[in-house]
């Protein structure tokens, strides 16, 4: 056979032969890679959400029970009126852990309930709580109207009517009641929740018929302020579980393919001599949607939860970092990782949701990179960092930057942050002036962005560049005040 050519294969493991990772063909990943990765984040959301909604749940209890009760410490409704022609009212019959352990419903454990009632005129009125089955005995035969239904607001009351005649005897002449109060004027009962069923009557005080009466209910119960904390500590667990998901996923991935270490000075493969050696890029959506930015913010919750956790992990671990550059001129690798996929995870949801509103897509739970994700961020591993640099750059060399941050993303003046670390103005910090409130150079330019986007459908790419820039400038100052580049950070906002 004539005309044979040699062929080399240098290209990636492809049908069992060994290649070169510069293959120019495209990598196969493993199969069911793309539904495991889904997967995963699938469920790191549904444990965002699960976490948001117990805190969520518990910080309004919280709420509730610290701002809402009155000087004897009752959540107290509003003053009603309530009306029949009949000779009472009754409630409907309150079914108190009937079927329910007895140590959850010991006496006085489940508070109490206040009741106050008065007749606009002010002739004598009973109020009573008594075991349902009394109450049933005794009107039976009796003309009264049962409340079944109560709306909130507006207010309202539907009422099931049973018909009869007059009652045999007074109500406050049974013996029958475990609390009563009856006479003129505003009568108060109140009343400590037990088990069992129970029902509230309403009557003149002579059987009379025709009740109209102004209402007032009242409940304390010390179980609200326990549930709250324990909702809140619930909600503050299943966080740093999802946390724990993400640094667990991040520490196998980061396993599979460790990167080899670049020192201090050589830039990325791929950058050029000049380039600062932090990569952030960023791909405009070509079509993004109109009204999406409107609820991003909200969308974005269960990440604000989880990167709430992950922060103060960053914060941690970049302290015992500084003391390891101090004593060993290296930034522990492990710590090292743990923090880029941080500060990634947390540009990612910024490019999403806040700081640039570059793309539609979802961000991943994930501290790994995702290259297929149109937001990256690269840090490249220094070999050896400045032991004396350590002491100085993240507070001192950097006040320049944190003073253009400032100005960059402005925010609510708590003082002098450190550049990079997530505050409410966004990325960076700097020096505040603590009287008033400034959106930034970049909420500017983005809700110019969005309002724009909104009416045209368009997104402005030069808008776009400017506020990737500033964040892309943050994260370059963030990274160097964290002590994991010596290379000082340039005054720009492009690469």
């Amino acid at each position: 056979m004539t005309g044979t050519v040699p062929v080399r294969l240098r290209c990636g493991r492809a049908g069992g032969l060994t290649c070169s990772p510069r293959c120019p063909l495209p990598r196969r990943r493993p199969p069911g890679g793309a539904s495991a990765a889904f997967s995963r984040s699938s469920s790191q959301s549904l444990i965002g959400l699960v976490a948001l909604a117990l805190v969520a749940s518990g910080g309004l209890l919280l709420w509730v029970d610290k701002t809402k009760r009155d000087a004897d410490g009752y959540l107290t409704t509003p003053k009603e009126r309530l009306s029949t022609s009949a000779y009472a009212l009754t409630s409907e019959s309150l079914d108190v852990g009937v079927e329910g352990p007895d140590w959850l419903f010991r006496e006085g454990r489940l508070g109490k309930i206040r009741i106050s009632a008065a007749r606009p005129d002010g002739s004598p009125v009973f109020i009573g709580i008594a075991p349902d089955s009394a109450v049933q005995g005794y009107l039976a035969g009796v003309a009264h109207e049962e409340i079944a239904d109560i709306d909130v607001d507006p207010f309202g009351v539907r009422y099931e009517g049973k018909a009869g005649g007059p009652p045999r005897n007074l109500p406050g002449e049974e013996v029958f009641w475990a609390e009563k109060a009856s006479g003129p004027g505003q009568q108060l009962v109140t009343w400590e929740v037990a088990q069992g069923r129970w029902a509230v009557v309403v009557m003149n005080a002579d059987a009379a018929q025709a009740v109209t009466v102004d209402v007032r209910l009242g409940a304390e119960a010390s179980f609200i302020d326990e549930l709250a904390w324990g909702l809140l500590g619930g909600g503050m667990l299943v966080g740093l579980l999802c946390a724990a998901i993400a640094v667990a996923a991040f520490r196998r991935r980061a396993a599979a393919s460790v990167a080899a270490p670049v020192a201090a000075g050589e830039p990325l493969p791929g950058l050029e001599a000049d380039s600062y050696p932090v990569r952030v890029t960023g791909d405009l959506d070509p079509s993004l949607s109109r009204w999406l930015w409107l609820v991003k913010w909200l969308l974005a919750i269960p990440h604000y939860i989880v990167l709430a956790f992950l922060w103060i992990a960053f914060v941690v671990l970049t302290v015992v970092a500084f003391f390891a550059i101090l004593f060993t001129a290296q930034y522990p690798r492990g710590i090292f990782d743990f923090n880029v996929g941080v500060m990634r995870w947390t540009y990612r949801v910024a490019f999403y949701a806040t700081n640039v509103l570059g793309t539609d897509r979802y961000p991943p739970f994930s501290l790994s990179e995702d290259p297929e994700y149109p937001a990256r961020l690269e840090i490249p591993y220094p070999e050896r960092l400045s032991r004396g640099l350590v002491l100085v750059k993240w507070w001192l060399l950097a006040i320049p930057h944190y003073v253009v941050l400032g100005i960059f993303f402005g925010g609510w003046s708590w003082g002098w942050h450190a550049g990079g670390f997530w505050s409410p103005g966004g990325w960076g910090g700097g020096w505040q002036d603590d009287r008033f409130w400034s959106p930034g150079l970049n909420g500017v330019l983005v809700l110019f962005a969005a309002v724009t986007l909104l009416f045209t459908a368009h997104f402005p790419r030069s808008l776009f560049d400017l506020a990737l820039g500033t964040v892309r400038w943050a994260i370059r100052v963030g990274a160097y005040a964290a002590l994991m580049r010596d290379e000082y950070p340039p005054f720009r906002l492009d690469r």
